[in-house]
């Protein structure tokens, strides 16, 4: 009897000391740390992560060893950089629908602007006006209005998808990613031109040319980069005129790519 009751302890504690040491020895969780409790989107992969002064894109723990921006989704539409720009360039000048001017009480300055100004019905393009003035076929109505050139097919096709997705102010940053800013074999067809006729041509084009500038078409642009005008201007240095005009300067990934362009020739490639 004593030496079954004695068997019966010994098994039961040897069970407990097992159940002890697995516990000891569960990972810790390198995402979901207990003291770590401002991250939402930096994922922190070492377990000595107790910080709570962490922002949510940049983790400055000295600590960790991979931090992640807020990813772009290439479905999904993000204003600030893929509309503001360009409706800002075409539509937004002094004279315009500037803040200063603001004709007809419409703002091309910001996303509460916009969204608070131009008409804009969220997940109905059809029904709100921005949409409306920019592909009517009546040249009283057209915004831009004639002469000035007509918004691309893209930029019309990009504002009715923003806001047939509810017309959000989405944003995202993909230079703080896994794969950082990627600044090699940056050519003019596939980036520079893109971004000069998003973020520049509404108003430095052969038929708008403000300031005397031109930036339409790879000679033109090639001018402006060879005296320094360009990257001084798009870098905000001081001595040049700030560009894009009456917004903020472009991202860092950006401008470290049409640096890196330039830094390689600016080649017409």
């Amino acid at each position: 009897m004593k030496s079954n009751l004695l068997a019966i302890v010994v098994t039961t504690t040897f069970a407990l000391i097992l159940g002890i040491t697995s516990c000891v020895h569960e990972p810790i969780d390198p995402i979901h740390l207990i003291n770590d409790t401002t991250n939402t989107h930096v994922v922190d992969t070492t377990n000595t992560d107790t910080t709570i002064t962490d922002t949510t894109i940049i983790d400055t723990n000295a600590n960790d060893t991979v931090v992640l921006g807020i990813p772009c989704d290439p479905d999904s539409v993000y204003f600030n950089q893929q509309i503001l720009p360009f409706l800002v360039s075409n539509c937004g000048m002094n004279g315009c629908h500037s803040t200063s001017s603001h004709k007809d009480g419409v703002t091309i300055a910001s996303y509460a602007t916009v969204k608070n100004t131009a008409g804009v019905s969220a997940s109905n393009a059809s029904g709100s006006k921005l949409y409306q003035v920019i592909t009517t076929t009546n040249t009283n109505k057209l915004m831009p209005p004639p002469p000035a050139a007509k918004l691309s097919t893209e930029q019309i096709a990009l504002i009715q998808k923003w806001i047939n997705q509810g017309a959000k102010n989405l944003s995202c940053d993909d230079s703080t990613g896994q794969g950082g800013c990627d600044t090699s074999n940056v050519t003019f067809s596939a980036f520079v031109n893109p971004l000069i006729g998003q973020q520049c041509l509404g108003c430095h084009n052969a038929s708008s040319a403000n300031g005397g500038i031109n930036l339409q078409g790879y000679t033109n642009v090639k001018t402006y980069v060879d005296n320094g005008k360009f990257l001084g201007s798009i870098k905000h240095t001081s001595g040049y005129s700030p560009m894009p005009q009456n917004q903020a300067k472009m991202d860092d990934c950006t401008i470290a790519k049409l640096e890196a362009w330039i830094n390689n020739g600016a080649l017409n490639n």
